[in-house]
């Protein structure tokens, strides 16, 4: 989530000057690369919009993109939480398919909306996203066997999949540069999804669904529950699209429109957030249109298409591995997001299941345990990110300190859940891993996009990010062979956390009080 974000912040960087015509920033992208007039124009339009400053327009969209922060976690958190009762009722021998089917309709969905949104435009893609995960969450509610909630949980996931790259780029290009601090406020709607999801999940969950206890067949009578959760966050779902699709009124990227060659319908949307923000802006057509003397600009779809790939254009890949140093620590960061991204999704997306099999083992696996205690859990995440942005400013500890600390302690937490006796026992291990792991995550995901070069972070940000969701994918395959109801797929995790904080206290730089490149 947030090295994605950061990745557009840099794109998008604005200053806080009043002037059109002049500038203080240094683009990320050369001058003179695909499309320098598009590029001249989107600074035009980013000093448009820091000239109106933050209004009403923005914090309403800052309420309506929060929606899809939150259904970036929450329904990831929705597929482990429904996965037990789901097990039972269809009589699956292997559980984990479903969050594969779950990992490739998120990958699917990124690079689909991530990339489409360049070519049909930002508007209609904020409002599919939303859409498209609400439909198939209600749908799924009736879902007949396995393969159909399988088939659901990809689709809903392809409509997931999209709110961070979408939302982002929506929010940030009506964002004023002196705001973009609202980036990261924005989390709070991804940690406080997963308490809405387990909060709902333990009445319903909790109290009408089979027992991994009782001896005779889990019928669909009995196992309502989960079908009833599906409704109730579908619902939410559908809530958060009517809010976004009718009562809000979302104008179309001004630099979308521009990209396009619509340039006086780009200067018109700036114009009518400022008058909704009782503003004006100076924002004219001429000051466009004065940067078309400086070549042809691209305003096809196959323009727009070329502008993303240039993200990923090999000279900033070679930049990052220019020197000896640079190329060390580029390999670590991308080895240990990759470690990360299978050992987070191989424990933390069974977790429900696990205490459930585990909870039976011990003679208490009431589903009104394993529900009570998965909100627990969630509970104890939100001070775990708190203490981690504590943490990063301790003298002579900082984020590598911090960072390879709370991963390796996250991996000793995870192998002492073994020792586990009872339930309770589990759930004091499983506390401890919620809490270390998000002390972990909110560091890493500042530290990530801190030590790569500005003009080349967001395809820093891209090799890392698509390290962690390459092996994510792995997570549920890994998990079958290894019988998520043995403590092995428990090691295997648990080694990944320490492989990776030991890569951590190995890597070169300590951006702790630097200025980034």
């Amino acid at each position: 989530m947030t090295d994605f974000t950061r990745d557009l912040k840099d794109e998008t960087d604005v200053t806080d000057r009043l002037s059109l015509d002049e500038t203080k920033t240094t683009p990320v992208l050369d001058q003179g690369t695909v499309d320098p007039v598009y590029q001249a124009k989107a600074h035009v339009l980013n000093n448009a919009i820091q000239q109106i400053g933050m209004g009403k327009y923005q914090w309403e969209l800052f309420v309506l993109v929060g929606f899809g922060w939150a259904a970036d976690n929450m329904w990831p958190v929705i597929t482990s939480l429904i996965l037990p009762a789901v097990a039972l009722e269809f009589n699956q021998s292997k559980p984990p398919l479903l969050s594969l089917a779950q990992n490739i309709g998120l990958l699917a969905g990124a690079v689909f909306w991530g990339f489409g949104c360049d070519i049909f435009g930002r508007r209609l893609a904020f409002n599919a996203t939303i859409g498209v995960t609400a439909v198939f969450g209600l749908v799924a509610a009736g879902s007949p066997n396995f393969a159909a909630i399988g088939c659901f949980a990809a689709l809903w996931s392809f409509g997931v999949g999209g709110n961070l790259p979408v939302d982002s780029a929506v929010f940030l290009e009506f964002l004023p540069g002196s705001h973009q601090y609202l980036l990261t406020i924005l989390s709070i709607f991804w940690a406080f999804a997963q308490l809405l999801a387990t909060l709902v999940a333990w009445p319903l969950l909790g109290y009408h669904t089979c027992s991994a206890e009782q001896t005779t067949p889990c019928t669909r009578a009995q196992n309502f529950g989960w079908r009833w959760f599906m409704i109730a966050m579908g619902g939410f779902s559908m809530v958060c699209f009517i809010l976004r699709f009718v009562v809000f009124t979302l104008y179309e990227s001004p630099k979308f429109l521009m990209g396009k060659g619509k340039d006086a319908e780009a200067v018109a949307v700036v114009h009518k957030v400022a008058a909704k923000n009782n503003r004006t802006s100076s924002l004219s057509i001429a000051d466009l249109e004065v940067h078309d003397d400086e070549g042809p600009q691209g305003t096809d779809a196959a323009a727009a298409l070329k502008r993303k790939l240039e993200k990923i254009d090999l000279r900033h890949v070679r930049a990052l591995f220019r020197t000896k140093k640079i190329a060390y620590s580029t390999t670590l960061i991308m080895c240990i997001w990759a470690f990360i991204g299978l050992a987070f999704p191989l424990y933390n997306a069974f977790i429900p299941y696990t205490l459930s099999s585990r909870g039976a083992s011990f003679g208490d696996g009431s589903t009104y345990l394993t529900y009570r205690n998965s909100l627990i859990i969630a509970v104890l995440g939100i001070p775990g990110a708190l203490l981690g942005g504590v943490l990063v400013e301790v003298p002579n500890f900082g984020r590598k300190g911090t960072l390879a600390l709370s991963t390796i302690l996250t991996g000793v937490f995870l192998f002492g859940s073994t020792t586990a006796k009872n339930s309770n026992s589990l759930l004091g291990w499983n506390c401890a891993f919620s809490f270390m792991s998000n002390v972990m995550y909110a560091v890493l995901y500042a530290y990530t996009p801190e030590i790569f070069p500005t003009k080349d972070r967001g395809t820093g940000n891209a090799l890392t990010a698509s390290a962690n969701r390459v092996f994510g994918i792995m997570a549920p395959i890994v998990a079958i062979y290894a019988n998520l109801e043995t403590a092995a797929p428990v090691y295997v995790s648990g080694a990944l956390f320490l492989a990776a904080g030991v890569l951590e206290c190995l890597l070169p730089f300590e951006s702790q009080g630097k200025a980034s490149l």
